[in-house]
Formats: structure tokens, sequence, C-alpha cells
């Protein structure tokens, strides 16, 4: 349940009904907008007389949710979230502007991350990937150099000053991370409930990617998961479906960004490369992507695909990714 409350309400009346509500053990959670105040209601709510609420001289409106996710429905929360990234370089604001996330998909070495971590940054990267930790489908594929990776990557922060990225498998892996700026959790995990609770308790923001065969509303209920835990700092990523198409490795769900965006006031970036494991793609759907209204773009970047222990095949070069990124700010430059 949603009471939008009038403006310019004394603190005393709107503390009053707080109050109230919560003796009706219902957690309240109030969103102060630039123009309203927004009571959130969580918890049964069935036993709550809107015609009373309603009545009250300082209420606006009363509306019940009726979606299963609460805390990441835009009725909830009406206006646009907005994640701060702090950074060495001034910090990185995700849901205002376009946020342009590069780097290999997986750390190889410290020559290897740093070449990546310093081109991407010349080119535009507000953030660097670098996966530490690898699930593959295959047993005998690379997964990784783990804790090791871990490092490397931050020896690429302190070298270009950029804020990082890198994904979680496991909560046991959680201590690992204390240097990382946003936890990725991929595909294969949105629906690790356990690790989305645990990482509810975590002040990180979370980038929250799609499953290849997830519902939107699957992938919202996965953020609330996060959210309830007290961590509302969530970021959704469209990574691709899988659907009968072969020509692609996943079919880009684009319709899914103004839809989430209608959904939920969370931000919203695309991952072109997963999307269509095919380098060529990625700079017209990356384009595509800040054309439908994407707050950003994840795009692998490597200094040598062709040699690459990971996913070489979608990865672009350092100069084809410099491209890249000129196109796609003209595209959200003219939106």
């Amino acid at each position: 349940m949603v009471v939008a409350v009038k403006q310019n309400v004394s603190e005393e009346k709107l503390n009053s009904l707080v109050s109230f509500l919560k003796e009706q053990d219902i957690n309240v959670h109030i969103v102060r907008g630039q123009y309203q105040t927004v009571l959130g209601l969580i918890g049964d709510t069935s036993k709550i007389d809107i015609d009373t609420i309603s009545g009250l001289d300082i209420v606006e409106s009363v509306m019940r949710i009726s979606e299963p996710y609460k805390s990441a429905n835009r009725k909830f929360h009406p206006d646009d979230t907005v994640i701060t990234i702090p950074s060495a370089m001034g910090a990185v604001e995700v849901g205002r502007g376009f946020t342009i996330i590069a780097g290999p998909c997986s750390i190889e070495s410290e020559e290897q991350i740093i070449e990546v971590a310093e081109a991407v940054k010349k080119s535009g990267a507000n953030i660097l990937r670098g996966g530490a930790f690898k699930p593959r489908t295959s047993p005998y594929a690379f997964q990784g150099l783990r804790g090791e990776g871990l490092k490397l990557l931050l020896e690429a922060k302190k070298a270009t000053g950029l804020p990082i990225i890198t994904e979680i498998m496991d909560e046991r892996h959680l201590d690992l991370f204390g240097d990382v700026d946003i936890i990725q959790v991929g595909a294969r995990n949105m629906q690790n409930f356990e690790l989305l609770k645990e990482l509810g308790h975590s002040k990180k923001p979370i980038l929250l990617k799609r499953g290849l065969a997830n519902t939107l509303q699957e992938l919202l209920m996965s953020a609330e998961y996060i959210m309830s835990g007290g961590n509302e700092q969530v970021i959704l990523c469209e990574r691709g479906i899988r659907t009968f198409e072969t020509a692609t490795r996943n079919t880009l769900d684009l319709s899914a960004v103004p839809v989430l965006h209608e959904l939920s006031h969370l931000p919203v970036i695309v991952d072109p490369s997963h999307a269509c494991g095919i380098a060529k793609l990625v700079e017209p759907m990356a384009m595509a992507a800040a054309a439908c209204g994407a707050n950003g773009v994840m795009i692998e970047v490597h200094n040598n695909p062709e040699k690459a222990l990971c996913d070489g095949p979608q990865s672009l070069t350092p100069e084809q990714f410099d491209q890249a990124v000129a196109k796609i700010k003209r595209i959200y430059n003219a939106r």
C-alpha cells in the first residue's frame, strides 16, 4: 500500500501518522521526493482501512499495490533512483546521465587488466568491469583467477581511479569484496535467493542481471529480495534471454528497458556483449540501448580478443570500443 502525503505537512503530523501505522505491525518506508512525500507500507495491510487513512487531512491519496514487488515498484517510489558510486575521478551517478561500464570478461594478468583499464578510461568509460570468479557451463573451462583476480582488479583501480564492478558467485566470498565498488549478480544467480538475502545486508550497490529464461516480474522479485533486506542500491541489467533463435548467443530484449522504467524506479542498463555473443553486433545494439532509454551499457573489451581465455568472440578491441563510445554518446545526446 502507498500513502501519498499532501505538500507542506508538518513533521509532527507526519510522524503521528507513521507511528499509528507502525502500531498496526506495518513497516513504513518514507520516500521524500522533490514534490511529494510517499509512505510505502510493507506487511499485512489487509487490516488497514483505506477510507480511514484517506479521510485524514494530511493524506492526498491511498493506493493498494497489486504487484508482489513493493520496494522496487515505481508506485512505491515515484522518482527515479540514482545510485552514487564514489570515485577518485569524481562520483559516478548511475541513473543520471549515461553510464558506460567496460573491461574484460575475465582478468588474465596484471598487464592485461591495467592495459584495458587505461584504454577504456581514455575512451570515456565510467566504471571498470573484470571477472575474477567466472561461472562457466563447462567444468573444464577457465574459471577465473578468483582471489588473485580481485587483487589485480584492485591494482587497475589504483592505476586508473576507475570504480570497479565484478561478479560474486557465493555468499562465502563476500569478505573478499570489501574494496569492490559494485557487486554483480550474474544471470545464473538471479534466483540464488540465499545469496540475494546476504546482499540485502550489504551496503554496496548491486548490479542484478536478468536470468536467461526469466520474466521481468521475476527479475523485479529478485531485486525485492535484496531491497527487503535493507539494501536499496540495486541496478537492473538486461543481458538477453534464451529464445529459439540461434543466430546470436541470446536475444536482446530491448523492450525490457522502457517496461522496467514504467514498472520500477531502479536504474536499467544493458549488456549487449553477452546478449549477442558477436563483437560486430555489440556497437549497434549498444546504440539501440541508448536510444530506447537505458541508463547505461556494459561492454566487454579485451586487448587481444583472439587469445582471450573467456568470451573473446564478443569482446571489442580498445580501438573498436573507442569508436563505439563516440556513436553511443551521439545517440544518447540526441534522444
